[in-house]
């Protein structure tokens, strides 16, 4: 009797030579996924390093480093710092708290403490975003210039000039420094701000000690939730009216930018486009403000929560409201309702823009402030060509050189200031800000306008 394991040679080599083939199938097949695996760091990060590595800004930091203000041997006024100032956000979220803080400072006469706008505090100089490298820190002074930013207040001389961080570090680290540190714990965060401030300018007047710093730990001094309520509108008068504002101005570098793109936003006087305090430098342009990207998400948000405009987008003199009251009762109308201000259509973006235009019959060219692809406005831009505009340029048309790239959003901004009319979304801090510097210009409130 034959063994059970016997089989003729012939079979015995198909079945040998076939179990062999897949084996050595597999071995390749899985040598080739592992390989394929571990290339795939390799490629993304040949991505990000083709797409350029970012500036440093060094000229900016010696800028900084050699502003006046900066010598020990100079008389030194009271320091108020910050430390937890915001970081990791946008650059609007940090330029309103900016604002704020060293319009404290000013009305408090001690020296402000500004900060890098800083993206992340890990020790490299550069971070990955969007596929991308981008500065982990910037000197402020790349994107703004005035008192905020260190500058000289000319309708105040004798008020203390602001001073960066590390200076700051350099007179007040040391061991021997006389360091008064004030909680944000017990500070009435919930009243009204000429409240709030007048609280904080009391407790600052008490204070000996020349370096002052502020703990946010319990509290962030001046939250979201402030800069979304009109809380904030009890200090319009007084912020507007003080260097802080009246002095601002954007860095030469941003305003560089500007320029070398006159091309494309075809001022009528070149003058006028140089002047940072002309107050209609664009005439005949309308900015648009059409943020999208991260709002897919935001916006039903927004909703959910029962959101309401920024606090400075509610102010009195603006003529476009928003009021969800009606809806409260039906979910569906409230989303409807808060989409067609958020994340607007294409139609309802041209439909707005016509109904502008009605009001503003000079209005022939428009300027698009967003975060979208190139290729997603072209849509919009043959509706718009469709509807009689001139033409349509956007954040995307503009040319930047390397280190104006990575302060765009600033250039953007100081374009949509220049316009002779601006449409903003009511809900972002970049169409405040921008509302707020147009009017602390002189521009009427009536050109201020929201989707």
């Amino acid at each position: 009797m034959k063994a059970v394991g016997w089989m003729p040679r012939t079979v015995r080599s198909a079945f040998s030579w076939t179990f062999g083939s897949e084996n050595l199938i597999r071995v390749f097949t899985l040598r080739k996924v592992l390989v394929s695996v571990s290339l795939v760091p390799v490629f993304l990060f040949l991505a990000i390093i083709c797409q350029g590595i970012p500036p440093n800004y060094e000229d900016i930091r010696s800028f900084e480093h050699h502003l006046p203000q900066h010598s020990l041997s100079r008389h030194q006024p009271q320091y108020l710092r910050y430390p937890g100032h915001l970081w990791g956000f946008g650059f609007n979220n940090v330029l309103q708290e900016a604002i704020l803080m060293s319009y404290l400072a000013y009305v408090s006469n001690v020296s402000f403490v500004f900060e890098d706008y800083t993206w992340s505090h890990l020790p490299l100089p550069w971070t990955v975003y969007d596929f991308a490298l981008r500065p982990a820190r910037i000197p402020l002074n790349a994107l703004i210039s005035g008192p905020t930013a260190g500058g000289p207040m000319p309708s105040a001389p004798n008020a203390p000039r602001a001073v960066n961080a590390e200076f700051y570090t350099q007179v007040c680290g040391g061991p021997e420094s006389r360091k008064h540190v004030i909680s944000s714990l017990t500070a009435p965060n919930d009243a009204d701000g000429d409240v709030m401030i007048d609280w904080w300018v009391d407790q600052l007047a008490s204070v000996q000690e020349p370096c002052i710093e502020i703990d946010s730990s319990a509290h962030d001094v001046f939250d979201r939730h402030f800069f979304g309520n009109p809380r904030i509108l009890s200090l319009w008068e007084s912020l507007t009216k003080s260097p802080i504002l009246t002095d601002f101005a954007w860095s030469p570098l941003v305003q560089a930018a500007v320029s070398r793109n006159f091309a494309l936003l075809q001022p009528e006087s070149a003058k006028d486009l140089y002047d940072a305090h002309s107050r209609k430098s664009l005439a005949g342009l309308v900015a648009l403000h059409l943020r999208r990207g991260d709002y897919k998400r935001h916006c039903p948000n927004l909703a959910k929560w029962g959101a309401d405009y920024m606090g400075i987008n509610q102010h009195p003199s603006l003529p476009d409201r928003f009021d969800p009251s009606p809806y409260v009762n039906d979910t569906n109308a409230g989303l409807s309702y808060y989409l067609d201000h958020c994340w607007p259509s294409t139609e309802q973006v041209v439909e707005r823009l016509r109904n502008i235009r009605k009001e503003y019959p000079g209005l022939r060219r428009v300027y698009v402030l967003s975060n979208e692809w190139a290729w997603s406005l072209d849509g919009l831009k043959n509706a718009l060509e469709e509807d009689g505009w001139d033409d349509l340029v956007s954040s995307t048309d503009i040319v930047l050189d390397s280190e104006q790239k990575h302060v765009a959003m600033a250039v953007d901004m100081a374009i949509a200031e220049k316009a002779e009319v601006f449409i903003g979304n009511g809900f972002s801090s970049l169409s405040s800000n921008v509302v707020m510097l147009r009017m602390a210009k002189g521009i009427e409130g009536e050109s201020n306008r929201f989707l």
